[in-house]
């Protein structure tokens, strides 16, 4: 069955100035794209006829990093996005309590920087919601967490437990243990407590989750940090045809090569809709929690600059690895210290390399993970080793005036630099780290064209890009870090079926209208998968 869109305005991100009539699907692909009486001769046989009513057929969005089945799972917690002081995140956490019979009391989505007392809660607070059972909030980065007294026992942690290398312990006055935890190193014990799920709770939830991308119009969908566990959830996930959406996994560099091993079949080929692409290194923390690492110290700071989750000697073997395995690496950068450290370290494992190796390894496109305070100079060496940034730029608007706050004017208003790499003729893409922030590509557009915060500050005018520049963010240059720019990312003939149908142009619109323009339908592999 053959499938023709016409009717509406066609965006087709190839950099083709013309604007073309028709869209001519088959077999989900696209054999033909350009003229409505043209692509008419190319149809064959029924044909079904798809009128746009004067709407907009972009290319699928790709998300450019975000956490897929962490996604899926956080869906069942209790949402403390909108608490805006303690007793919110008690009534929240009661509330879900009572209403909710789950073994554990899980919450995410706080932010002290938006709490009455501007800073995080304490195990006296959640021992409030229960002195019995497991109870956890989690920061809305990602970074922080706070858990209860009972947690604390069931991890075996006490006062006499040292800060571990890359996270911290929060204490009480008197010494003993506050319950709140920064970072992984830190968190790490209590996490495989409690996200413990039953396997068929975790994939129906997995298909919410695909639907949730789906409604943002996303066809092509990252898992950022997967585990062993989370690799065999996906492949079930993927044998039993659950999986719709292209996902592309990266597993974290300490269990790649054992992921690798027991799950050939994903490695570098797409099984199912899941395909093993590379693995993830994690360099700092958050810049809104203080923790990312910095060259400079925190503003109101004499020295203290965040701290780094590796080893120069521990990045560098990562991308050692990732070069001689041909594989592609990802790291989170969100200080320019820890920017530097990869960059560093991924230069020198080049080249280190034999010219065989540097041979074969050319073209990898290593990826820096959010880039929140990457400089001019860094992005100069990162081109040079083909490195590509991927911006998280809705930092600007969410997080915009706790980063004035943080780093002061000049750093502040300079987050997420694209205009930057932009000018330096990079290839960028955009991200929304999700579920740090909902997976809403059209608000990340409007973020990256606009950069003004949730007070309505502007930060950075000189980092502001036009529309198109913003749409190759999330269409073929986020295309182009998978690999895959000859396989989507624009409406070209030959690429995949995989579009988005938008309710207004882009491209026609003022850019404060951004963020209002909604996503009317999904499309993969030519067949609808969401429609309002």
């Amino acid at each position: 069955m053959q499938k023709l869109f016409y009717g509406g305005h066609i965006v087709t991100m190839d950099d083709n100035k013309t604007q073309p009539e028709a869209v001519l699907v088959q077999n989900g692909r696209i054999v033909f794209v350009g003229d409505l009486a043209e692509a008419k001769l190319f149809c064959l046989g029924n044909v079904e006829k798809i009128h746009l009513e004067g709407h907009t057929l972009l290319p699928g969005f790709i998300d450019g990093h975000s956490h897929f089945s962490v996604v899926a799972r956080y869906m069942s917690f209790c949402s403390l996005q909108n608490c805006e002081s303690y007793d919110d995140i008690l009534e929240a956490l009661l509330s879900y309590k009572k209403k909710n019979k789950h073994r554990y009391i899980i919450g995410f989505g706080y932010d002290h920087n938006f709490l009455k007392e501007q800073w995080h809660p304490s195990k006296e607070l959640l021992d409030k919601v229960s002195s019995t059972e497991p109870v956890c909030i989690l920061h809305i980065s990602g970074h922080m967490c706070v858990v209860n007294s009972v947690v604390l026992s069931m991890a075996g942690l006490s006062e006499n437990i040292s800060n571990p290398e890359g996270g911290r312990f929060g204490r009480l006055p008197d010494g003993t243990l506050s319950g709140y935890m920064e970072e992984f190193a830190a968190m790490k014990p209590i996490l495989s407590i409690l996200f413990q799920r039953g396997e068929r709770e975790l994939l129906a939830r997995l298909k919410a989750a695909q639907q949730l991308y789906f409604k943002h119009g996303i066809t092509t969908i990252q898992e950022g940090a997967a585990g062993y566990e989370t690799m065999e959830l996906l492949a079930k996930a993927a044998r039993r045809g659950l999986l719709i959406a292209d996902i592309e996994a990266y597993v974290m560099n300490e269990e790649f090569d054992r992921v690798a091993a027991d799950f050939s079949k994903y490695y570098l080929k797409r099984h199912y809709g899941l395909r093993l692409k590379g693995a993830k290194i994690m360099l700092d923390g958050s810049p809104q929690g203080r923790s990312a690492w910095l060259s400079r110290p925190y503003e109101g700071e004499k020295e203290y600059c965040g701290y780094p989750s590796h080893t120069f000697e521990e990045v560098k073997s990562a991308a050692e690895c990732a070069i001689r395995g041909n594989y592609q690496l990802l790291a989170h950068c969100n200080g320019d210290r820890a920017a530097q450290q990869f960059i560093g370290a991924y230069a020198l494992a080049f080249k280190e390399m034999t010219v065989k190796e540097a041979i074969n390894s050319v073209g990898l496109r290593p990826v820096m993970v959010h880039c929140q305070t990457v400089r001019d100079d860094q992005l100069d060496a990162m081109k040079a080793i083909g490195m590509l940034p991927s911006f998280f730029v809705s930092h600007t608007y969410y997080w915009g005036d706790v980063h004035l706050k943080n780093l002061g004017t000049a750093r502040g208003a300079r987050i997420s630099p694209v205009k930057s790499a932009v000018n330096r003729g990079m290839i960028y893409n955009f991200h929304q780290d999700s579920p740090v922030l909902e997976p809403d590509m059209l608000h990340t557009i409007w973020c990256a064209v606009n950069r003004v915060s949730k007070q309505g500050v502007d930060i950075g005018p000189s980092q502001k890009i036009n529309v198109y520049q913003a749409l190759r963010g999330i269409t073929i240059n986020s295309a182009y870090a998978y690999h895959d720019e000859h396989k989507k990312g624009s409406i070209t003939a030959g690429k995949n079926a995989d579009f988005v149908i938008l309710d207004k142009n882009p491209l026609e619109i003022e850019g404060e209208e951004l963020k209002n323009i909604r996503v009317l339908e999904t499309i993969k592999g030519g067949n609808s998968v969401y429609q309002i």
